[in-house]
């Protein structure tokens, strides 16, 4: 049996624990698997390396050490860290595979608090943090829980302009062939479902970010079931929908999806976030064109439409969240030389403004900050003539040293002129070389820290 001391002595150190959620938000390839891994790398490594200069708690050494644990949701597996780091970190250096479905890690860090109250404890507190990894592409189905099957396949219909017009053509020819009052013929839905999901992968593969369903192109375990198999199309929604017909199947695998999928998934993991970092890779669209950026912007606006914090908004009312700080990450900040990223930050802050001013009504803590989770370039300067021009180094992905000025990142949100001036050339890289026992290089990675967890371990 304990004795008194020993019983008293454990009450201690538990009521020093506290505990930690952070939702990790991105659309595709904004770069959360690399946060997540960079994140974990750099809280492994407070003990032994002084790389975080801007997390106050181990500027101050007070942090001890970290270790990963056992997590506790066993249904869920693990996040694949240690093979992000066998990417990394190898002879040629790549970037870790990008989330296909989710996943979850448990961290625990021991510091000495400096708070007064938690002094008198104890010498030492554990902070237990837990991150969720999950694909981008789920994101862009909360949306779906505020509209029925009609609203739902309008809002596709009025989308299809540009690129996404053209790209629609095989799924709307094979719309037209749908008897939708017909009776059901599970075999045509499945076909011309298919095609509308290769009409969505098209958009993918086009630099377009509005995706939906989501779970159509990252289909994770419902991969082949019919809850996938549906399709917008258009209709009166005033008209009788006959039983057994193939309008009905339609309207009912939609619900299906809206409840057993995506309400289920954001009310199982999203109930229990205190904190929500949002990363945005804003140079990728500046690359690709004018119609990919204000996808991009569309898809941004739409999605944090959907996280109002405030008591009307979905989040709240569905799942009621503790979310009381959120941080905005402009991702990439490497891939431009440092005079930019100023620039950078102020892009972001345009694209987020209704988000960001919703959040301050509700009195919910907003930064915005550009960072590169995983350096990929040093800095340098190019001599032409008798000037310097700023420039970033590094190995492309195709494996050719470079180095290049990609240019001005605007202020504002650009115009269609600034595409046709030319004035942005993204190039992407390969992570830079790391020892296995050396931290990832990273821009800023502390400062996030600090936002997300500087209270916490104070």
């Amino acid at each position: 049996m304990k004795s008194i001391k020993q019983e008293v002595n454990d009450f201690l150190h538990r009521s020093m624990d506290s505990h930690v959620r952070i939702a990790v938000t991105g659309l595709s390839r904004a770069g959360k698997t690399a946060f997540i891994t960079s994140l974990v790398n750099q809280l492994l490594h407070t003990s032994t390396h002084h790389q975080l200069p801007l997390l106050s708690a181990t500027r101050d050494k007070r942090v001890i050490g970290a270790k990963r644990e056992p997590q506790t949701n066993m249904m869920v597996p693990r996040f694949a860290y240690d093979e992000a780091m066998v990417q990394l970190q190898g002879s040629e250096p790549n970037w870790p595979e990008p989330t296909r479905d989710v996943s979850e890690i448990r961290l625990a860090l021991k510091y000495k608090p400096n708070k007064k109250s938690k002094k008198l404890l104890s010498s030492t507190a554990t902070l237990h943090l837990d991150i969720i990894d999950y694909p981008g592409e789920w994101l862009l189905d909360l949306p779906l829980l505020d509209m029925d099957f009609s609203q739902w396949s309008q809002s596709q219909f009025t989308a299809l302009s540009g690129k996404r017009l053209e790209l629609a053509k095989p799924w709307l020819e094979a719309l037209d062939k749908v008897d939708l009052q017909g009776e059901v013929d599970e075999h045509s839905l499945q076909s011309v479902a298919q095609i509308y999901t290769q009409y969505l992968h098209a958009c993918k593969d086009e630099g377009l970010h509005w995706v939906q369903p989501g779970r159509f192109v990252l289909p994770g375990e419902l991969e082949g079931a019919p809850v996938l198999q549906f399709f917008p199309c258009r209709f009166d929604p005033e008209q009788k929908v006959a039983k057994e017909s193939n309008l009905a199947t339609l309207k009912a695998r939609y619900h299906e999806y809206q409840t057993k999928v995506v309400k289920a998934f954001y009310k199982h993991h999203f109930s229990t976030f205190d904190r929500q970092i949002v990363l945005v890779d804003c140079l990728q669209p500046l690359n690709t064109g004018y119609e990919s950026f204000m996808d991009m912007r569309s898809a941004l606006e739409q999605l944090m439409h959907s996280f109002r914090y405030g008591r009307s908004g979905m989040v709240k009312r569905l799942f009621a969240p503790r979310i009381d700080k959120v941080l905005f990450a402009a991702t990439k900040a490497d891939h431009v030389t440092p005079e930019q990223h100023s620039n950078l930050v102020s892009l972001l802050q345009q694209m987020v403004h209704p988000a960001w001013q919703t959040a301050s009504f509700e009195n919910i803590e907003m930064s915005c900050i550009s960072m590169a989770s995983i350096q990929a370039t040093q800095t340098g300067f190019i001599t032409s003539g008798d000037q310097s021009i700023p420039a970033i180094q590094g190995v492309s992905l195709s494996g050719e040293p470079l180095t290049v000025y990609p240019g001005e990142v605007p202020k504002k949100l650009p115009s269609e002129e600034y595409w046709q001036k030319r004035g942005f050339e993204f190039t992407a890289f390969k992570p830079m070389a790391s020892q296995q026992d050396e931290p990832l290089p990273h821009i800023r990675m502390d400062k996030a820290l600090e936002y997300l967890l500087g209270d916490k371990l104070k």
